[in-house]
């Protein structure tokens, strides 16, 4: 089987049809019309990314500002750590999108993979708005510094980066499929051990406002990892023949060694030390996200015996809706003003 060059999208083409002919490698002119694109899914994932929309500037920080102080040296040091490493994780991500991009025939799934990478831009300077507010600036460009100098975060940061600097440096179909692979990993994975401490700050009224953050940016992730899937699986349909037993091989051998950086990440980070998590329930809870995120790529989970989400109480913090609901301070945040079909715009 050769490896399809893939070619970057043209920025017009006149000869090619509005409505793209392929996911990656076919013709488009490059001209967005919401009611003449490819993929049915593409215009009900634009407006779930829209809905999400937020700020950190809506979020009140003075009461974390108080609280701050009075956590345990554990919980400090867990926390800014946790923000370091999202911070770096963010950073990558945002540049990432934009490799995809280039790619993507779809002008469709050009202009939602612009929304994923503002949305990870508004991440990034979530970490940053919650950082100045609670500590020096000294301290936040050490916290900006962590990923230099953590031997743990660098192997978990080379692990992805490394699969993501493959597709940047050739960019083939087998490239792009197992940088997929890492990016459900990065954005499905990667973070859920750091999200569940901040949800376990939140359950006992501490940090609420940056847990609220935390919610915001989870959801997001979630929409974005279900973002990736698609695309891996339209590529799969339209290239079968990279549909292989070695890319199943690569899919599963990547969640075992990531799920084994991830559970080292939480005994260094977290361990027995902070009140109200079982280190064993947290590497469960890994393993289960690890089973989730294998089966929405269509692989067998890697975990067989994990069934359930041993950190039940998490999923008040989880939840993922077309709204925004503030779970921690119980306000109202629908954004969504009017209802109209999907790729309708009767009702506007």
């Amino acid at each position: 089987m050769g490896t399809s060059i893939l070619e970057k999208r043209k920025l017009i083409d006149k000869t090619a049809p509005n409505r793209s002919t392929s996911i990656i490698n076919g013709t488009s002119s490059n001209i967005l019309n919401w009611d003449d694109v490819r993929f049915s899914w593409a215009y009900p994932k634009y407006k779930r990314m829209l809905a999400n929309f937020w700020t950190p500037f809506e979020i009140n920080m003075s009461q974390d500002i108080k609280q701050f102080p009075s956590l345990s040296e554990d919980e400090q040091n867990a926390f800014l750590k946790i923000i370091g490493l999202l911070a770096l994780l963010d950073s990558i991500q945002t540049d990432y999108a934009g490799k995809v991009a280039d790619y993507l025939t779809d002008s469709s799934l050009n202009a939602i993979m612009i929304i994923l990478a503002q949305q990870e831009v508004i991440h990034n300077h979530s970490y940053s708005y919650v950082l100045s507010s609670i500590v020096t600036k000294q301290k936040q460009d050490e916290v900006f510094e962590f990923w230099r100098t953590e031997p743990i975060l660098q192997q978990r940061n080379d692990f992805v980066t490394d699969g993501y600097k493959a597709f940047a440096n050739e960019p083939n179909v087998e490239n792009l499929l197992k940088s997929i692979v890492n990016d459900v990993i990065l954005e499905g994975l990667f973070f859920y051990s750091g999200f569940a401490f901040f949800y376990n700050l939140a359950r006992n009224q501490k940090m609420v406002a940056t847990s609220t953050m935390i919610n915001y940016i989870n959801r997001d992730e979630h929409l974005h990892v279900d973002f990736f899937v698609k695309i891996f699986k339209e590529v799969l349909k339209e290239y079968p023949e990279y549909d292989t037993d070695e890319l199943g091989r690569y899919v599963e051998s990547s969640f075992l060694k990531a799920t084994e950086l991830e559970i080292e990440w939480a005994r260094h980070i977290i361990g027995n030390k902070i009140d109200g998590v079982l280190l064993s329930d947290l590497e469960d809870y890994i393993k289960f996200y690890a089973n989730i995120r294998c089966n929405q790529l269509g692989y067998d989970k890697p975990f067989p015996a994990i069934r359930n989400n041993p950190l039940r109480w998490i999923k008040a913090y989880e939840e993922v809706d077309f709204g925004k609901s503030d779970f921690f301070e119980q306000k109202s945040r629908q954004y969504t003003k009017v209802n109209y079909v999907d790729n309708g715009f009767d009702e506007l």
